[in-house]
């Protein structure tokens, strides 16, 4: 039997661990490390405009490049198009009229919008005759990678192997409330989207598609190589080529030409022969 000598109090062991949880939450807050206050993330407000955002919304405005590019010459490629809320009700006879054989439609954004016509926009393509797909536009500093990646999901951006839909696209570019890389490190960035493209397979069994510009890319991920091998990138540039690929990548699939032209919305080329599209939707 043990027996404690009088005024030799042991110290109390949950006091201790207190003492230790807030030096430790000190620390970590001094040199960012992973620990018990870095684990808490304070998420920014819900987007306040998410009708005016849409797949190179932000490219033109911060790359100083003028929307309305001419059409690119391309023997091996389809004509498509995205379009968003800002497009409204979409004439899509005309479009499929025109040539038009795909559209890309905004779904989604953050985990609290989504497309008011994007029952219109989504099934009256499919309806005229197109491959059609979904995307969510993507606001890092509201909510984590997987949220937002269910929410897209749950709100129209899933797949079905039906031949005529194509795998999700997630649109990286500037923030448009703010902080052009949202506040977050390169590494921050990188992991939020490992976070989303993961959960999206998880739920579709599809490798999404990743929409983002070259210098917006390397400005907020380092050039980042993490994607270029399993999902196919969807690249917007004005002109009358593709230019400089992100690193990772050794050719596009996407090529978003003009961000305006004769008929709604934004002018886009897929990559290929009308069959590797066909090929592309049935995963």
């Amino acid at each position: 039997m043990t027996v404690r000598r009088s005024g030799s109090p042991r110290p109390p062991a949950r006091s201790l661990a207190t003492v230790g949880g807030i030096l430790l939450a000190i620390i970590s807050l001094l040199l960012g490390l992973p620990g018990t206050a870095a684990a808490v993330t304070d998420y920014a407000p819900e987007p306040t405009h998410p009708g005016q955002d849409w797949a190179g919304s932000e490219i033109a405005k911060h790359e100083g490049i003028a929307p309305g590019g001419g059409a690119p010459s391309l023997l091996a490629s389809v004509h498509g198009v995205d379009v968003s809320s800002h497009n409204r009700n979409v004439a899509w006879s005309t479009l499929w009229k025109s040539g038009v054989r795909f559209a890309y439609v905004k779904a989604t954004e953050s985990k609290s919008y989504t497309n008011p016509y994007f029952t219109q926009q989504y099934n009256g393509s499919y309806r005229v005759g197109m491959i059609r797909g979904a995307y969510h536009f993507a606001t890092p500093n509201t909510s984590s990678g997987a949220a937002q990646a269910n929410y897209f999901v749950d709100h129209g951006g899933g797949w079905s192997k039906d031949g005529k839909t194509l795998p999700g696209a997630l649109d990286m570019e500037y923030n448009p409330y703010g902080s052009v890389c949202y506040g977050l490190s390169k590494a921050g960035l990188v992991n939020w989207m490992k976070d989303w493209f993961r959960t999206y397979k998880k739920r579709t069994g599809r490798d999404a598609v990743l929409y983002t510009s070259t210098r917006w890319w390397k400005q907020c991920t380092g050039n980042s190589t993490a994607f270029g091998r399993i999902n196919p990138l969807w690249i917007p540039r004005y002109g009358s080529s593709v230019g400089e690929l992100p690193a990772g990548w050794s050719f596009h699939t996407f090529w978003q030409y003009t961000s305006s032209g004769p008929t709604v919305g934004d002018h886009n080329r897929f990559n290929g022969a009308y069959s590797r599209l066909k090929a592309l939707a049935n995963g």
